[in-house]
């Protein structure tokens, strides 16, 4: 019997959706990759009375009150948040959270695990699956979709991220994406998505992304997630102020673009933005050339994708006689 869990959850890199359209009966679908951090870490363990502590304390301390109630537990609990992926910044910390005090729960307890169950029941991966599939396994993930079943959207396929390659993320501390009813509302005043960019954005990635990893051909993946980009962005920008949520990010991740780092882009709603470099020391190269220009709140992070999902860790009791 475990006394306490810890669960580490990577935070995601939304690359885009592949059919904002859904004639065909699936819409969203996505093409995204776990990265090797921001992480968000809680700790579980027996109490005798109910503490939840450390950051995003009240959204953590919401669904482990559902859970309990959903899996019929009434034992008390210590919760503590002990890292936490930025909210509302594009990189998928409410799935993340969500899931690691599910899981958290489920392995303190004994129970088996059921990631798709736990995430519909604590309404996650409403448009997206990468969140949900990125907890259970890493690599660049594609999911089909969501259709009416109210099941989470299928993983189609999955394809090991180049050790060698870095991820440059650029972080806003000083905005945030859209989010709850202000995303909802986003999408409601876009006009339809026109099947033909759809078609192209599926074209780039079965043909662009998928064979450029296998082959790690660098140039070809970020040629394709920038085109990706570049049609989703330019359907968004009425609702968040133009290709990139944020002016500042824009502005140096055009300017890694021309220092030679490639496919750049906007996680998710963002602010986040993101490039790609082929090595560790090419990253630092890039990040070298617009370090001079990068404003205050803007913060450069050089990191790796993620081959594998979430770490789970447990210490047992110690029982006198055992």
């Amino acid at each position: 019997m475990s006394n306490s869990v810890t669960i580490r959850v990577p935070a995601r890199l939304h690359l885009g959706f592949l059919d904002l359209n859904g004639d065909t009966g699936r819409r969203f679908g996505s093409v995204g990759l776990p990265l090797s951090e921001p992480e968000t870490v809680v700790t579980l363990s027996r109490s005798s009375e109910t503490i939840v502590e450390g950051t995003e304390s009240r959204r953590a301390g919401e669904h482990l009150s559902t859970l309990c109630s959903h899996l019929g537990i009434r034992g008390q609990h210590g919760l503590v948040v002990e890292q936490s992926i930025p909210s509302h910044a594009g990189l998928g910390s409410g799935t993340q959270i969500a899931l690691a005090v599910a899981s958290a729960l489920r392995t303190l307890h004994n129970l088996p695990l059921d990631i798709g169950g736990d995430a519909t029941l604590l309404e996650r991966g409403g448009r997206s699956g990468i969140g949900i599939a990125s907890f259970e396994r890493g690599g660049v993930i594609v999911d089909a979709g969501k259709d009416d079943s109210g099941r989470p959207p299928p993983v189609v396929a999955r394809l090991p991220f180049p050790e060698e390659w870095r991820v440059i993320m650029i972080l806003d501390h000083g905005g945030h994406g859209l989010h709850g009813d202000a995303e909802i509302a986003a999408f409601r005043s876009l006009p339809p998505f026109p099947a033909s960019g759809s078609g192209e954005i599926c074209r780039r990635v079965l043909m662009g992304i998928m064979p450029a990893l296998i082959e790690h051909d660098l140039p070809a993946f970020g040629a394709a997630v920038a085109a990706i980009q570049m049609l989703i962005g330019t359907h968004f920008a009425p609702a968040q102020g133009g290709v990139f949520t944020s002016k500042r990010v824009e502005r140096v991740a055009h300017g890694l673009n021309e220092a030679g780092a490639v496919g750049i882009g906007q996680s998710s709603w963002g602010p986040t933005g993101f490039a790609f470099a082929p090595s560790q020391d090419a990253a630092v190269s890039y990040v070298s050339a617009v370090q001079q220009t990068v404003e205050d709140g803007i913060e450069i992070r050089i990191v790796k994708g993620r081959n594998s999902g979430a770490k789970i860790s447990s210490t047992k009791l110690d029982l006198v006689g055992s």
